[in-house]
């Protein structure tokens, strides 16, 4: 999933931004090639908001995490209310430890942990969720066997969190009047740059060459999913196919979020996924001028399985994350502590309650960069979509060191 594109920003507390961006494990774009997990809806949001604040003092894997005293240390207590999902994940982790050798390090900020310790953790904790603790039994457990550090944030302290999810389209294998918006595959003459989408889209240069995966219904769907780096096709067949990054044109990514806002279409404030396609719902005339605003344009495989993140792993809904591996360990526990986005009176994204729970660094992205980001895992469906779409809150995010 991550794998997909991402591009990391840095935002001024207050400032607002949409959506962030994607995954599959194919997905360059959140691994940081084009634009692209997250994954380009980070960027598509991010970029449609005001500058951003200069870069963290320090990304530096040794100075991005620090200590956290007693008096300042969470309280461990997860809200989810169920240990399925974590358990899966931790799993998953468990998985790429088991796959690197157990001598290599992971720096902790300035401590170092083995993967063979740091799985060996885990499956203790995998074990011990087994007898159904309550809340409360798990912190203090975790407590016993882990140390906490924090992360040193962006420029303010904190960590903006940002949300992902894997869209789902309706679709298929067929073209018909219905569905008439082609899905391709990689060309094998593709140099970059290549043709740009308006080339591909409004002047059809690849039709008839046999590139079509499937077809769509509506290029503003296919759009997000590209954004998102990976995605499924509800099939009017039935079943479904799962599609994932396979490359690009080449051409550099335009936020059609900053279009918008820069013709004062959509208010800065109010800018995110779901304003975006609000609006191309009610202009539907504008959809191509839009869409080709952006010249970058994603290629698609067929993905087998649940989507993936960077570790090669599938990731889980409400327990991955997507960080900066070159400064966070890959695979490790965590722990995050922010709100869960809402809608405010005005039509600003509000905070609507606490979200505080174990998640597992398992996804990266191109735009995920810095101690300052992370990005959060919300699934697939009508509500992750909305709760990706919106989310851009404060937060802190700490990281869970084995004692033993």
């Amino acid at each position: 999933m991550s794998k997909c594109k991402l591009w990391a920003l840095t935002l001024p507390r207050g400032a607002r931004l949409s959506l962030s961006h994607l995954w599959e494990r194919g997905g360059a774009q959140r691994r940081g090639e084009g634009i692209p997990p997250a994954a380009a809806l980070v960027l598509l949001a991010t970029s449609c908001a005001p500058a951003a604040s200069p870069a963290p003092p320090s990304a530096e894997p040794q100075h991005a995490l620090r200590p956290v005293p007693a008096s300042a240390r969470p309280a461990l207590l997860d809200d989810s209310g169920e240990w399925a999902g974590l358990r899966q994940a931790i799993q998953r982790s468990e998985a790429w430890y088991a796959r690197q050798p157990r001598e290599r390090t992971l720096a902790f900020g300035a401590r170092t942990v083995t993967a063979g310790r740091m799985g060996d953790a885990l499956q203790r904790l995998r074990e011990f969720l087994a007898t159904n603790p309550s809340p409360q039994q798990l912190a203090r457990w975790v407590e016993r066997e882990f140390e906490v550090v924090e992360s040193v944030g962006g420029p303010d302290g904190s960590v903006l969190v940002t949300g992902y999810y894997e869209p789902l389209i309706p679709g298929s294998l067929t073209r018909s009047a219905e569905h008439s918006v082609p899905v391709y595959g990689l060309p094998a003459d593709l140099t970059k740059p290549y043709f740009t989408r308006q080339q591909i889209t409004g002047e059809k240069r690849l039709e008839g060459r046999g590139l079509e995966i499937a077809w769509v219904r509506d290029p503003v769907d296919l759009f997000f999913v590209e954004v998102q780096g990976s995605g499924a096709i509800q099939l009017a067949e039935g079943g479904e196919v799962r599609i994932g990054y396979a490359g690009s044109n080449g051409h550099p990514y335009r936020s059609v979020g900053r279009l918008l806002v820069d013709e004062g279409q959509v208010p800065a404030e109010k800018i995110s996924m779901q304003a975006i396609r609000a609006y191309l719902t009610e202009h539907p005339e504008e959809v191509a001028r839009v869409l080709n605003h952006n010249e970058s344009f994603v290629f698609f495989r067929r993905l087998e399985g649940a989507p993936e993140g960077s570790l090669g792993e599938p990731v889980t809904p409400g327990r991955s994350i997507a960080t900066d591996h070159r400064v966070f360990p890959p695979g490790a526990l965590a722990f995050l502590q922010t709100t869960r986005p809402g809608v405010g009176p005005g039509g600003e994204t509000v905070a609507a309650g606490p979200l505080t729970r174990f998640v597992l660094n398992q996804d990266t992205g191109g735009a995920i960069r810095g101690p300052g980001r992370v990005d959060f895992f919300w699934g697939r469906g009508t509500e992750a979509a909305t709760a990706a779409g919106l989310m851009k809150q404060s937060g802190r995010l700490f990281f869970l060191v084995p004692r033993r």
